[in-house]
């Protein structure tokens, strides 16, 4: 039972990590661009919305609907001044590009919030610490299912979006084939720029349940970077669902290393990181033997 207890808990943290590597896969996916200050744009996002509850008794929830729209424009402003004229240097120069950024955000906020630890918490009310019971051993975090219920909707809405609207094909286009889309009559530049935007909305909202799920500080964006990072992986990088499937393994891996040690729940999660790592590497060299193979042995 404990082990089964570990396992749903598990599930739901998953839920969170796929709401914070949303924004990754979906920039990766359509501009193939690695976003290293994705983790402290989300604790950026956490920051604004604990100063509107704190300086103007405005909710978290409602709080997200001034900051999700203004870090929509923070990536349409990211995409037309930095990643844009940076691709032109190559596929380096945009990672180096945005390291650089999480650097200025993480001691921004430090100038200006200072190194205290804060949390959304308080603002929330019994929804921080609520649970239904199923069990004697196994309970629901209110918190959690609402944090997995927003990634499906999110992952889901994505995937809908992506398929179902114009600007969701033309963005698809454009990840296809950048110069060819021009042909057809889509701006590339504005095109992009609107993927960038729609990736920071998604950076604030796991913002939002980052600051209400735990508490945080101006440094806490490479950790939430790392997580988004490994639950893209496992997932495969650029795919949506697999965000979520990617978002799961890591939680439950880190949930069952938690039984092991507390040490073992940071431990296991990176070891199954690795683990899918590889073998993704040594499926694709083993692919591409076999591929070269066949046709040096196809006849002429």
């Amino acid at each position: 039972m404990i082990v089964l207890n570990q396992i749903i808990q598990g599930v739901l943290l998953g839920g969170y990590y796929a709401l914070i590597a949303c924004g990754l896969s979906f920039m990766f996916s359509v501009m193939r661009i690695i976003n290293l200050a994705h983790g402290s744009l989300a604790v950026l996002s956490a920051f604004a919305l604990f100063a509107l509850a704190d300086r103007f008794d405005i909710e978290p929830f409602l709080g997200l609907f001034i900051v999700a729209p203004a870090m929509a424009l923070v990536g349409w402003g990211l995409q037309r001044a930095v990643l844009e004229r940076s691709a032109r240097g190559g596929l380096l120069v945009p990672v180096l590009s945005t390291f650089g950024l999480s650097i200025i955000v993480d001691n921004l906020l430090f100038q200006g919030f200072g190194a205290d630890t804060r949390s959304l918490a308080p603002y929330i009310g019994d929804l921080s610490y609520d649970s239904w019971s199923l069990t004697d051993d196994i309970a629901i975090g209110k918190l959690a299912a609402l944090t997995m219920a927003t990634a499906i909707v999110l992952l889901g809405g994505l995937q809908l979006f992506l398929k179902r609207t114009q600007i969701g094909r033309a963005i698809r286009a454009t990840a296809e084939d950048l110069d060819t889309v021009g042909l057809v009559g889509v701006n590339p530049r504005r095109v992009n720029a609107i993927a960038a935007a729609i990736a920071m909305a998604t950076v604030a909202i796991a913002g939002a349940f980052l600051a209400m799920r735990a508490t945080f500080d101006p440094y806490a964006g490479a950790l939430q970077l790392i997580f988004a990072f490994e639950a893209t992986v496992i997932g495969g990088a650029g795919t949506l669902w697999g965000t979520l499937i990617g978002g799961v393994a890591l939680g439950v891996a880190q949930s069952l290393g938690a039984l092991v040690s507390p040490q073992g729940f940071f431990i296991v999660g990176h070891l199954a990181f690795l683990a899918v790592l590889f073998a993704r590497l040594f499926l694709a060299g083993f692919a591409g033997r076999v591929s070269r193979a066949f046709r040096l042995g196809r006849p002429a």
